[in-house]
């Protein structure tokens, strides 16, 4: 090992992978070794089992993937022998995630809380992407989300999804005193922008401070004067750049072109520019500003305060314009510690109380659930994780046999009904005997690759020297570093002081930009490229960033990083529509909804089916599928 990595402190031995990092790859023709598996103890009915705590490479890790990839891959069918078991059930669901506990519980309410119900999981947890992640340091835990956030906006949440929540026992109104919305402007923390030597030539943080204006807020930055004028003027002169059209063209003219384009043809502003806003969608939409729409920035300027500077002198009239329906109206305090991974527990502990004790929202979060209680013979709902399904197939007397691998082996399941609540793309090759148009559907969606990553840091001092709370960094491995939200629940207090520790949330968004691709392609790209990735490499990309960003603050990368959990989601968000590159369909040929038809006793739920990457999404869809299979 070289001194530059002694001084990151890639020699710390924090722990780096979960015990099925660097194995994944051993899987060949669909089965694992048994002598491997057997070495793994990956069962998840072992008394030690309880993945929240595991570190490393986590989200979809090496092993949850490789069966699911070499069959779509050689585009074949599963035909291979499996065990039949000798149990039927009322309902199989492929999924267990937000949706996939959803269906089960509306399935319940319809056919009778007795009915038999089996949740196939292909990853060694449940909730999906609802993840949680629990660090421990001098005795105290410390928990993060490392996935589906927050409740957003629940006021605009279907009937089901609102009455779903109540039934869980969540009352919205406790996070107001839950989240303290005050807690980093006490100490007087703002956001900043990272410019990165390797990028600029030297590292520097930027964090405005209230007597600077945007205009001048890059006088100090590491760039060229002429890119320092150029954005001063975007800032400073808020110029109509389309002038001479009408409200309405100005606003197809937003829609057809990407801020990136808009910037370089309206603007007038060089490359450099541009370059700085590339990286300003990627949260929200997993691609830069190259492949989203200069409308949706203008959106998102406006109602979440983020910078897109040249917009505002449109003077753009938008109250006859409907708005997305991924705009925020609420305060953003709608989130447990783990975020929605407290929605996913508590719809498995309403379903199968004997996994934890409690009964409340608040006790949820510091419940340890028994893993070991998730699959046991007898009970009416069973989950049953690390099984990847592979055939789903519609058998005489309206039945449906469901093949899966769990522990390197083939079973097949028999049920009166099953529920697709995975994503869509693999479903055409779980079901062959899909029409070709509805295949054709599903593919259509290539959800969002996205990387959540939380690094536990012994204190969040050098955070309050520098004055910052999160921060944007235009060409950082990561684009975002934040401070986690501020939520105390229950027997749950949140580090309130900068000399407790602290978990820092990370955010990448793996795509192709500058390469003219849509956004579907670019995602396939992102994709291939998290899966190649290894942990070695997050782990020093996140060493030198935070080096680079902190260490004026006092941060000393090898001293005060404590623990590194890298949530990988090469299938993340659902694919969202782009107006860049998508048609203009009527409601009813969307791609989605074709994707979504029921076949004999398979429906088909997740957030896929809604053609909306967030929380009530998935519920809604999970209570149609439902209501599909109980009309048919």
């Amino acid at each position: 090992m070289n001194n530059a990595d002694r001084q990151l402190g890639m020699n710390r031995p924090i722990p780096r992978r979960d015990f099925l990092s660097g194995v994944g790859m051993a899987v060949a023709a669909g089965l694992l070794p048994r002598p491997l598996m057997a070495a793994l103890e990956t069962a998840h009915n072992k008394a030690h089992y309880y993945p929240p705590v595991l570190t490393g490479m986590r989200g979809t890790d090496d092993g949850t993937w490789e069966v699911a990839h070499a069959l779509a891959r050689e585009g074949k069918t599963w035909n291979r022998p499996a065990t039949q078991s000798d149990e039927t059930y009322d309902l199989v669901v492929v999924g267990g995630g937000i949706s996939g506990l959803s269906a089960a519980y509306f399935f319940r309410d319809v056919y009778g809380k007795d009915s038999r119900i089996l949740i196939l999981e292909n990853h060694d947890d449940f909730g999906g992407h609802a993840r949680r992640n629990e660090f421990n340091i001098n005795g105290r835990t410390i928990i993060g989300y490392g996935g589906s956030q927050s409740i957003q906006d629940p006021s605009k949440y279907s009937k089901e999804s609102k009455r779903l929540l109540r039934r869980l026992g969540i009352n919205l109104r406790k996070f107001y005193r839950a989240f303290d919305r005050e807690l980093y402007n006490k100490y007087g923390l703002r956001w900043g922008i990272y410019f990165d030597k390797a990028t600029f030539g030297r590292d520097h943080l930027l964090v405005p401070d209230e007597k600077t204006g945007l205009g001048d807020l890059f006088a100090e930055a590491p760039i060229a004067q002429k890119v320092k004028n150029q954005l001063k003027h975007l800032f400073s002169e808020k110029s109509d750049y389309l002038e001479g059209l009408s409200n309405a063209e100005k606003i197809e003219k937003l829609k057809r072109t990407s801020y990136s384009q808009f910037l370089k043809k309206y603007a007038g502003v060089d490359e450099e520019v541009i370059s700085l806003f590339q990286q300003r969608s990627n949260s929200l939409w997993g691609v830069g500003t190259d492949a989203v729409s200069s409308m949706d920035c203008l959106y998102m300027s406006i109602h979440y305060g983020m910078i897109f500077p040249g917009l505002e002198g449109l003077n753009i009239d938008l109250d006859e314009e409907p708005e997305p329906n991924w705009l925020g109206t609420e305060p953003y305090i709608f989130h447990f510690p783990d975020g929605n991974a407290s929605v996913a527990r508590l719809l498995v502990r309403e379903m199968m109380p004997h996994v934890a004790p409690g009964n409340s929202m608040e006790d949820v979060v510091t419940d340890r659930f028994l893993y070991e209680e998730l699959d046991i013979e007898g009970a009416e709902v069973r989950v049953r994780l690390n099984s990847t399904v592979v055939n789903t197939k519609q058998i005489s007397g309206n039945r449906v046999d469901i093949t899966y691998i769990n522990e390197g082996e083939a079973h097949r399941v028999r049920a009166k009904n099953c529920i697709l609540a995975c994503y869509n793309r693999i479903i055409p090759w779980l079901c062959p005997d899909l029409p070709d148009t509805q295949k054709e559907a599903l593919r259509y969606n290539v959800k969002v690759p996205l990387v959540y990553t939380n690094v536990l840091i012994r204190d969040w001092t050098s955070f309050h020297k520098l004055g910052v709370q999160n921060v944007f960094s235009p060409s950082g491995y990561h684009h975002s570093v934040s401070l986690d939200f501020p939520v105390s629940l229950g027997d749950y207090s949140f580090s309130s002081s900068p000399d407790e520790p602290m978990v820092l949330h990370l955010v990448r968004a793996p795509c192709a930009p500058g390469s003219g691709m849509s956004a579907r392609e670019q995602h396939q790209i992102g994709r291939y490229d998290l899966l190649r990735t290894t942990f070695d490499t997050f782990e020093r990309e996140i060493r030198t960033q935070l080096a680079g960003m902190l260490s004026q603050g006092g941060f000393d990368p090898a001293r005060d990083i404590e623990g590194i959990t890298v949530n990988r989601w090469p299938h993340g968000y659902s694919y969202e529509y782009n107006s860049l590159f998508d048609p203009d369909w009527a409601p009813e040929e969307f791609p989605h909804v074709a994707a979504r038809r029921r076949s004999g006793r398979i429906a088909i739920a997740n957030s896929d089916a809604g053609g909306y990457a967030y929380l009530n999404s998935a519920i809604d869809q999970a209570y149609r599928a439902v209501e599909d299979l109980n009309g048919a």
